[in-house]
């Protein structure tokens, strides 16, 4: 049985952490959290160009630690189709452009190099909810950035879409649409 990686993408607080944790227990698998909120809390969130290459390289390991779990976990019986991931290199790309009007090339070489079945984008539906690390509060940002990444998202080949709703709501309407996805 193929491991299905999905990934979940989207805008600040649009509970994609919350999201992908519940997918996980729903699919009784593992997930693998984003780097950049750690990276964040221990270095401060006065960021550069550079820390982003860093926070890029922080999420591929953490996403291949998560593979190497998922392994180890099959290896001792445990039957486990799918891994979540909250967060990708598109994000980083999206991040790295939109504040700094430049991509690192690792990070392009590294869309380019892995692959994935299926994305879900976290609608702007849900109310913003403030943190240290969150940084556009407006609707407008939440907005543009939601199309960036879902004009990324149809300009690519995997299949993706787009989840909304609230709650227990939101989790069910993100499982229809991995069940809808993975299929094709």
């Amino acid at each position: 049985m193929k491991l299905k990686k999905i990934v979940v993408l989207g805008p600040e607080s649009t509970g994609k952490s919350t999201l992908c944790a519940e997918l996980a227990k729903h699919y009784d698998t593992i997930w693998c959290p984003e780097f950049a909120r750690q990276y964040l809390h221990e270095n401060g969130t006065d960021y550069s160009y550079e820390n982003l290459l860093d926070i890029a390289k922080g999420q591929l390991a953490g996403e291949d630690e998560a593979l190497q779990s998922v392994e180890l976990a099959k290896q001792s019986g445990k039957a486990i189709d799918k891994i979540i991931i909250d967060t990708d290199m598109y994000v980083m790309k999206v991040w790295c452009e939109y504040v700094f009007n430049n991509c690192h090339t690792y990070i392009l070489e590294q869309i380019n190099a892995r692959s994935y079945d299926a994305y879900l984008l976290c609608d702007i539906d849900l109310p913003w909810a403030a943190d240290e690390m969150r940084e556009y509060p407006d609707e407008a940002p939440r907005k543009e950035l939601f199309t960036i990444y879902k004009e990324i998202l149809i300009n690519q080949n995997t299949p993706w879409g787009i989840v909304s709703g609230l709650g227990e709501q939101r989790t069910k309407n993100a499982v229809q649409l991995i069940e809808q996805l993975i299929i094709q």
